[in-house]
């Protein structure tokens, strides 16, 4: 008998191959219905990220036999589809990780300026600002570095990387449930999605979305999917790159084929210091987020905090006076190291630090103005962060962002996802504040390839060499100041990884001169606080900060707890 054969298309092929990973994938995973865990124990692997289907997408990769490495990649990804207010494809962000190895890693996927850039690129004939061009809109976006910082990373991980992105190609082609904040968060940024788009979107429908409702991307879905078959090429290069490009020019944007070519991510030194015994690491420039953790940490060393106790006055005041003088280096100093000299040493060194705090009054503040003249230039809270670590003792920390919420709340046409609005990140104008109330200096001016200034702040801590906790927030200026209470409240208060993360906090950033506190902090706290001479200021809340800590006896590992902010749909899974 003659066999009848049917030659497999390429089409079919590859439809055969997504249900076969996602099979193998996602078994455990139902984006239709799903909870919401703010705490995890385990002994094998833990994510903590601001989605719960995220941080399940990493946790599948770890039993799949996936690495840290691996499980920060696919939860990327996925974030990219579900929680696209601030994960995302068309921004970029920073890794900080140690390896079972020992090795200490810091990769840089920072967006950066267009080659088309340039200083006064914002300011009309007469030399006025036009924040609205830096803001919102195609002109806003820098160049996406998070395809590039994924592929940076991929050497580190085990698995393929068709595996670990499947999942985020099949959440983004098949949907999945909306949380409530979803659904408001969409709602409230329709009109501005219907202004700056020149093609239709998913995030918009004629109804308003509400909590279950499916969000399906098909566009994302066939831009992930080019990046699984073409690597690092299926978004800087070829279709993607060319729909990128045209919605740049449609709508008057300056990112060129030749701009997302030319992208790199980039390997730095981590910054490493320590800490009464404790090694932290962090994020270099452009991320200004370790240098001044090592300052903070090194200007409360010698001051005996544990014994003041937890939301003192004492402490409280000593911790905002320390954040005070940090931050004002930042906006003097701080910018791209590759394009301005830092002067990182000076900064971070005993001597220096020692001298900015002679001028330190228990019980008394002081007030900026005395402390160094300039201003802050932080960045949006709209930013995400993700904490995994692996039964091998690998751990990864992340920070990722689109600058302002949904970015510059364009989409690009024909390929589904969002743009940055980062260039507002730079100094548009030296003395003109920004979107957030902020003004920038020399150091952080626009220049074309260079990254802007960031406060995003991935930290790593060892005890005995071991990996112990992984630690990051979203929040704009608060992400260095809300690490630094966490780390504080574990280290020096003895609290455990659930209270440090939930309990209120505060934040103090040179200028304004003013102490913001959540509705939560002791009422107390706040009145001896004024007594000393500060304006406390009552503001929503700080930060989604994800903590992971491992605990270890000798060699062995006993187990992996994982938290997740109260503050927001974060999600904690472990096993």
């Amino acid at each position: 008998m003659k066999k009848i054969g049917f030659p497999l298309s390429r089409f079919t092929f590859s439809f055969l191959f997504s249900l076969l990973l996602f099979i193998q994938t996602n078994a455990q995973i139902n984006p239709f219905q799903y909870t919401i865990e703010k705490r995890a124990v385990g002994t094998n692997g833990a994510v903590s990220t601001a989605h719960p289907i995220a941080s399940q997408v990493g946790i599948e990769i770890l039993k799949k036999g996936g690495n840290a490495f691996d499980a920060s990649i696919a939860t990327q990804l996925a974030l990219a589809v579900v929680y696209p207010g601030a994960g995302n494809l068309g921004g970029g962000g920073f890794l900080v990780a140690h390896t079972e190895k020992g090795k200490s890693i810091a990769i840089d996927y920072r967006e950066m300026a267009p080659g088309k850039a340039s200083r006064n690129m914002y300011l009309d004939k007469d030399g006025n600002p036009q924040m609205n061009l830096s803001q919102h809109g195609h002109l806003a976006s820098g160049v996406p570095g998070t395809i590039a910082g994924l592929f940076a990373s991929l050497p580190y991980a085990k698995l393929p990387f068709k595996e670990l992105i499947q999942p985020a190609i099949d959440l983004a082609a098949k949907g999945f449930s909306i949380t409530a904040a979803e659904a408001s968060s969409l709602n409230g940024n329709k009109a501005a999605f219907e202004k700056y788009n020149t093609k239709p979107t998913a995030f918009v429908k004629h109804e308003n979305w509400k909590a279950g409702d499916t969000l399906v991307q098909t566009e994302l879905a066939a831009t992930l999917t080019r990046i699984r078959e073409e690597g690092m090429k299926g978004f800087y290069e070829g279709e993607t790159a060319r729909l990128l490009v045209e919605e740049m020019q449609r709508g008057g944007g300056m990112i060129s084929l030749d701009d997302l070519k030319n992208y790199k991510a980039v390997v730095r030194n981590a910054v490493v210091f320590d800490y009464k015994g404790y090694t932290v690491i962090g994020m270099p420039m452009p991320s200004s987020g370790g240098l001044l953790m090592e300052q903070m940490m090194k200007m409360i060393e010698d001051k005996e905090i544990g014994k003041m106790g937890f939301h003192s006055k004492e402490a409280v005041q000593l911790m905002t006076e320390v954040e005070r003088r940090a931050y004002a280096d930042r906006s003097e100093f701080m910018g791209d190291q590759d394009f301005v000299k830092v002067p990182i040493k000076t900064l971070s060194s005993a001597a220096y630090l020692k001298e900015r705090m002679k001028d330190f009054v228990p019980g008394q503040a002081t007030p900026s103005e005395s402390v160094s003249p300039g201003k802050v230039n932080p960045e949006s809270e709209e930013t995400t962060h993700l904490s995994v670590a692996d039964q091998y003792g690998n751990v990864v920390s992340v920070t990722t962002t689109l600058n302002g919420g949904y970015g510059s709340k364009t989409v690009v046409g024909g390929a589904g996802f969002l743009m940055n609005n980062e260039m507002d990140d730079f100094s548009v104008k030296p003395g003109v504040a920004n979107m957030y109330g902020a003004v920038g200096k020399e150091a952080n001016a626009i220049q074309a390839g260079k990254r802007m200034l960031s406060s995003m702040t991935p930290t790593v801590v060892l005890k005995n060499k071991q990996p112990y906790l992984v630690v990051g927030t979203p929040g704009g200026t608060t992400i260095p100041t809300s690490v630094f209470q966490t780390l504080v409240n574990i280290l020096e208060f003895g609290q455990s990884p659930l209270d440090a993360v939930n309990n209120p906090k505060f934040h103090h950033q040179w200028l304004p001169d003013q102490l913001m506190v959540e509705k939560e902090f002791p009422t107390a706290v706040k009145e001896d606080l004024e007594k000393m001479g500060y304006k406390v200021v009552n503001r929503g809340q700080i930060g989604r900060t994800e903590v992971i800590q491992l605990n270890w006896k000798g060699k062995k590992l006993i187990n992996i707890e994982a938290i997740a902010d109260k503050r927001g749909d974060d999600h904690a899974s472990a096993y």
